[in-house]
């Protein structure tokens, strides 16, 4: 195939995907949207992912191996592979409705001087009816720094962004395996305009608790240590926002996210997630008192709330 500048390289991770990466390369192949070239990286993987994808005869699907590195090596891998002038990154088990790409093109070529379009999207999967489809804010305003430091509120693949914009931010932070994608949008979105598809085109289907998005704690952690590290490169943000509002933004959320998991009683992520927040000293009296026992021996500490929880229920 050739490549042009209006080529769309969809980049497309995969370890262990032989369950789920058919119907994820058949969404990609799918769209409406032709110009396109998908590099399925296979993570080494030791299922039968390669032999799937291999049955697929496509000559816009492009297979890469490499040894088992993690998902961003893996995209970082597909993006020195890629020809396109936009970049798309799918999953090996996500979709996307076939007019996806379709219309962020449209929609970056409609406005040349931005660099990124992302739509709404919707949780398949979810068990208790949480999959409401949502469609992420207009982030083009007086505080769109802020906004977009505190979350940029689309998934990995309900974006379409220029290729030049990516090299710029230099790729994904392999040092991250969540908030990964947060991090990149963040640093593309607060040195560039963005525009938003207001119409919900991306899918992220839930299989079982072995996926990233499982780990409460891992999730908040990581999204924290994503703010530090974009401050540390970024220190004019502080000073835009001033040291006080950064501080609720980063061990605010944070806190805030623990006191979530404890009052849940999902006592594990609330422990880890309590531990760090005492490091960076914040809260308040009424938080430490709830957070100092994160201290203690789970058993202990778990004993204590059961001895809470009864005398309230007296």
């Amino acid at each position: 195939m050739t490549i042009g500048p209006h080529t769309i390289s969809i980049i497309m991770p995969c370890y262990n995907s032989a369950a789920h990466v058919a119907a994820s390369i058949a969404s990609a192949l799918g769209q409406t949207y032709t110009d396109i070239e998908l590099i399925l990286v296979d993570d080494g993987s030791v299922d039968d992912t390669l032999e799937v994808a291999a049955g697929f005869e496509d000559s816009r699907l492009r297979i890469v191996s490499q040894k088992n590195r993690g998902v961003c090596a893996a995209r970082n891998r597909g993006l020195a592979e890629a020809g396109g002038g936009y970049i798309a990154f799918l999953d090996s088990d996500d979709s996307w409705d076939p007019g996806c790409l379709e219309k962020l093109h449209r929609s970056l070529c409609r406005q040349p001087e931005a660099v990124l379009a992302y739509c709404g999207w919707q949780n398949i999967g979810l068990p208790g009816g949480r999959g409401v489809p949502f469609v992420p804010p207009d982030y083009e305003g007086p505080d769109k720094a802020e906004t977009l430091f505190i979350n940029c509120r689309w998934p990995i693949h309900a974006a379409l962004t220029r290729r030049v914009a990516i090299q710029e931010a230099g790729g994904f932070d392999e040092r991250f395996n969540t908030s990964e994608d947060y991090l990149l949008w963040l640093k593309i979105g607060v040195k560039h305009k963005i525009v938003r598809v207001p119409e919900v085109l991306a899918f992220y289907h839930f299989h079982n608790n072995q996926q990233a998005t499982g780990d409460r704690a891992h999730l908040a952690r990581n999204h924290w240590l994503v703010q530090r590290n974009f401050l540390k490169t970024n220190p004019w943000l502080v000073r835009q926002l001033g040291r006080q509002r950064i501080r609720q933004h980063t061990n605010g959320e944070l806190l805030r996210k623990g006191l979530d998991c404890y009052w849940e009683r999902d006592l594990d992520s609330a422990r880890r997630i309590f531990r760090a927040v005492m490091r960076s000293g914040y809260g308040k009296l009424a938080d430490w008192k709830l957070m100092l026992p994160a201290l203690l021996p789970p058993s202990l500490h778990k004993a204590l709330i059961n001895l809470a929880d009864r005398g309230s229920a007296g």
